[in-house]
């Protein structure tokens, strides 16, 4: 059933919106933060060293002139705050190291070293032995032709941000709990007004609180609607069928009963037998086109028999089977074909709809009438098209619209007479429906009427199914 949930479905939790929207208002200030933090850093880091190097671009300058001054008091101040001060010869040896202990090795291979014996001044950073600082080197070439080279040791990006951990975490737990708590505020004032759409369906399009929803309140909207008008489709169909069976089963108790009471006279059973069997055909009739539209509308959800259907030939059989019907009505029966291709179809449904068409045309007729069942050629885009037309009592224009109901009638008593059950067109419009066809309908009272059945062109259109 349609309305049934999944087995798939059973047992599985579905998320709310609050949980839903909480979980994303974190991930993106989660990530948010992540990104922010990752940004920052790139530019601190960058913005830090270009200070520290221009702190010790000034430091080692100060130096140096000190040292062109011969004042090495004031060199080794300098050197008092951390300030790391060697003088390296040209050949490479440490000829000063003011926190160097015991001996140094030769210093030539230093990059910076080299670059300040290349071309003045020579800078460097490295990794200290000590974890979480960075050491920068900056080297100058003196007058003399010696090297004052000055490096001093600063803690590393990755060492600020462990010590800022804490704040970090503190930071993350802030926003998770800011997000949970804005998802539920947020939340709340989005999921309200969707939930007051549910109070009055009938009302749901007027009540959509965003744009967004409006295509999906018309959706419900039209599903409604629909259900409605199938619901009442549904009970008008079983009441018709009711009535339309009550009448003959009545018929037929009656007479029945008059028979097996022994009331009837002898010479009238036979009158009475006669009745009964019209009604039980009546009856057989009924149910036969009420179990016709059964399979019609079950054939929707299902692949049909379909394979190609010569027109001209269908019409031929048809006009054939039906010419004592119309000779016992007094109605001329006539076809007319032309050169027209096949058509794509379930050839026992278009038999049965061009059989209800010219059963129509010929039980709503005159004395001395005429019936014609052509086949057209293509036209319009289109394929070709089977028309039954008649000079008989014509159609009311207010009724056109109907007749294509269950069960609907222009003229009752006339239908009943002529032995209709009022689902001959219903059974047409159906079978027109599966092929994909168009149907036509021109009519004037008193003047006749012309049914057209226009199939697709070759290869259009797949047959409905």
């Amino acid at each position: 059933m349609s309305g049934a949930p999944d087995v798939r479905e059973r047992g599985r939790r579905l998320p709310s919106l609050n949980e839903t929207i909480g979980l994303m208002m974190l991930a993106v200030g989660l990530l948010s933060m992540l990104v922010t933090a990752v940004l920052l850093a790139l530019t601190f880091r960058q913005a830090f060293a270009r200070q520290v190097e221009s702190d010790l671009a000034l430091t080692a300058q100060d130096i140096a002139a000190a040292y062109e001054l011969g004042d090495m008091d004031t060199v080794q101040a300098m050197g008092a705050g951390g300030v790391r001060i060697t003088l390296i010869s040209p050949q490479g040896t440490v000829l000063y190291e003011n926190q160097a202990g015991e001996e140094m090795e030769n210093h030539l291979s230093r990059p910076e070293v080299q670059q300040a014996l290349a071309g003045g001044v020579g800078t460097d950073r490295r990794q200290s032995a000590t974890m979480g600082y960075d050491t920068y080197y900056r080297a100058q070439r003196l007058s003399d032709g010696n090297v004052m080279r000055v490096a001093i040791d600063a803690q590393n990006m990755f060492a600020i941000y462990s010590a800022t951990l804490p704040v970090t975490a503190l930071c993350c737990l802030a926003v998770m709990v800011l997000a949970v708590a804005g998802s539920l505020l947020f939340t709340r004032r989005v999921v309200r007004p969707i939930e007051r759409m549910a109070e009055n369906l009938d009302e749901i399009r007027q009540r959509t609180p965003y744009k967004e929803l409006i295509p999906f309140a018309d959706s419900i909207q039209r599903d409604r609607l629909a259900r409605q008008a199938g619901e009442e489709m549904r009970r008008e169909f079983t009441a018709n069928v009711s009535h339309e069976l009550k009448t003959p089963l009545t018929s037929i108790s009656g007479y029945a009963e008059l028979i097996a009471a022994g009331v009837a006279a002898p010479a009238d059973v036979p009158a009475f037998a006669g009745k009964i069997k019209k009604e039980a055909g009546r009856m057989l009739s009924l149910i036969g086109d009420i179990l016709q539209l059964s399979e019609l509308d079950s054939a929707k959800g299902q692949p049909a028999q379909f394979s190609t259907v010569d027109l001209n030939r269908l019409v031929r059989e048809v006009a054939e089977s039906r010419q004592m019907m119309a000779h016992n009505a007094y109605v001329s029966l006539e076809t007319e074909t032309r050169d027209v291709p096949a058509v794509f179809g379930d050839r026992a449904q278009l038999v049965e709809l061009c059989e209800n068409v010219v059963d129509n045309a010929i039980r709503y007729n005159r004395p001395g009438g005429h019936v014609w069942v052509r086949t057209l050629p293509a036209a319009e885009g289109m394929g070709p098209a089977l028309q039954v037309a008649d000079d008989g009592i014509g159609i009311p224009e207010e009724h056109q619209a109907r007749v294509f109901e269950r069960f609907y009638r222009v003229d009752k008593s006339r239908s009943k007479a002529t032995g209709g059950t009022g689902l001959g067109l219903a059974i047409v419009k159906h079978i027109a429906q599966l092929h994909g066809a168009a149907i036509r309908l021109d009519s004037a009272e008193g003047q006749g009427t012309t049914i057209t059945v226009r199939f697709p062109a070759a290869g259009s259109r797949a047959p409905l199914s």
